[in-house]
């Protein structure tokens, strides 16, 4: 659990606050919506396919929202579902995800992030992400405001396979 979340403040650091250096992160590809990263870290590679909501709700409310599936083969860590959506989440409330006629619901919420705790829930959400056109991120900001972070799943195949190959 800590180094999910060390993994992912590091993640969300990199892209936010800090300019990158060609040997700490990199782009290996760009599919549609979606985007293949790999993080050399000193424990180990990190890869990932990543993207940004397409449509935020309540529009006025604009974040640096994003969606991850991660790979950490040190670690042993396959289809490491995670989402941030730019703020801290509300602790009374659940966050979910949403596709078609599945609705999935992540387990911890600490630090900005939400993630799923047992990987046969990852792995059945990243089949429904395979299968699927659009995943909306559903959750509650700290004042218990909704928010649904709407996310596009073309390319999302294709960037998961690519961070899947670059971490095997």
């Amino acid at each position: 659990m800590i180094k999910k979340l060390s993994i992912s403040i590091s993640l969300l650091l990199l892209f936010s606050f800090t300019p990158l250096k060609a040997e700490e992160l990199k782009e290996i590809g760009k599919f549609k919506d979606w985007q293949t990263m790999v993080l050399i870290e000193p424990t180990g590679t990190v890869c990932f396919a990543q993207s940004s909501p397409v449509l935020q709700a309540p529009k006025s409310n604009k974040r640096d929202a994003r969606l991850f599936v991660t790979f950490r083969p040190n670690e042993k860590i396959i289809d490491e579902i995670s989402a941030s959506p730019g703020y801290e989440f509300n602790q009374n409330n659940s966050v979910t995800a949403t596709s078609g006629k599945e609705k999935i619901k992540f387990d911890i919420v600490q630090q900005g992030f939400a993630w799923i705790a047992d990987n046969k829930i990852e792995k059945k959400m990243v089949n429904v992400m395979k299968k699927g056109s659009r995943l909306m991120i559903t959750g509650y900001n700290q004042n218990g405001s909704q928010t649904i972070d709407h996310y596009s799943l073309l390319g999302f195949s294709k960037a998961y396979d690519a961070a899947k190959t670059a971490c095997s």
